[in-house]
């Protein structure tokens, strides 16, 4: 990817995170980015491209993330890495995230990313229930569900609802959680 491309995602990512997807424009992003509108129009069709091209982004490393977490052998060591990951990213990639909040509640990027937003929950779905399968199988179903609400959770509120939120001691406490689940 050029770095002007490269560019615009980040600079899009940002502002549709802070502003919302309706209220950024291509105009916006341009100027940011410091770049033209030729430069914006000949890598994406439209901004709607540039959403779709940015969840895209997102949902390949989350599958980038669950293939370094298959590596391992045990099933809890395999929580543990996934859990340590996904805090690392939250945090190294804040904008990222709230990017990916603001989208799924605003009804109009649901909309235009549903297909993408379904591809990735079952992505992410049968990753942390492959794990969950090798600990139990009767309940490896629930246990996902639950798994990952706790994890949306802790985004959700790390992100938009606590300004000291202690994600640290949060980290902690859910890798003591999984770390010896049956």
């Amino acid at each position: 990817m050029s770095i002007k491309k490269d560019n615009v995602i980040k600079v899009a990512t940002k502002l549709f995170a802070e502003k919302g997807f309706e209220n950024t424009s291509i105009a916006n992003i341009c100027s940011v980015a410091n770049v033209s509108k030729g430069l914006v129009y000949h890598h994406f069709e439209s901004k709607e491209s540039i959403l779709i091209e940015i969840f895209t982004q997102t949902t390949d490393q989350m599958i980038e993330m669950n293939m370094e977490t298959k590596k391992l052998i045990a099933p809890n060591i395999q929580l543990q890495q996934l859990i340590e990951t996904i805090f690392t990213q939250l945090h190294q990639n804040k904008h990222l995230y709230q990017f990916n909040l603001n989208i799924m509640f605003q009804p109009s990027t649901k909309k235009i990313l549903s297909e993408q937003i379904e591809r990735r929950a079952n992505i992410l779905f049968n990753s942390v229930k492959n794990i969950f399968d090798q600990i139990s199988q009767e309940r490896s179903t629930m246990l996902t569900y639950i798994f990952i609400a706790e994890i949306d959770g802790i985004a959700l509120n790390y992100l938009s609802v606590f300004n000291k939120y202690p994600i640290e001691m949060i980290k902690q406490e859910l890798l003591n959680k999984y770390k010896n689940i049956k």
